[in-house]
């Protein structure tokens, strides 16, 4: 099969994203997850020098669930992933696949040339596009 198109990562990426605070909980964090239905937040920078973070439902069952800890005495800051891999939105999806899988990630934040944060994307959106376009 030919693919006769080169598709970018801004073009499957979900730019809807939802955030908390470092300093909120992670009741908070799941409270948003579940209203949302998702699995996943970014965790906003503290100021222009700082980095995101993520904060996800596997965080939260490895660091807080296994660890017997109370969700509610326990900050975002503690549990989330920070820095996260971010790929450039002009970055090609089979490009995008290949460095997710390398690293054995399923997501990744989508920067702009400035690195700040515009969008998500998972391993799956970027097969379902790669395959099915």
């Amino acid at each position: 099969m030919i693919y006769k198109r080169n598709i970018r990562v801004s073009e499957v990426m979900v730019s809807d994203l939802h955030t908390i605070e470092g300093l909120a909980t992670v009741t908070e964090a799941v409270e948003i997850m579940s209203r949302h239905s998702i699995s996943s937040l970014v965790v906003n920078r503290r100021d222009a020098d700082d980095e995101s973070g993520l904060i996800d439902v596997a965080g939260i069952a490895r660091e807080v669930i296994a660890r017997n800890r109370t969700p509610d005495r326990v900050h975002v800051y503690e549990v989330m992933t920070k820095p996260v891999v971010t790929i450039p939105a002009t970055m090609l999806v089979r490009y995008a696949a290949r460095h997710l899988v390398s690293l054995g990630l399923s997501r990744a934040l989508v920067v702009d040339q400035e690195r700040n944060v515009i969008g998500m994307v998972t391993l799956r959106d970027l097969v379902i596009v790669r395959i099915t376009d």
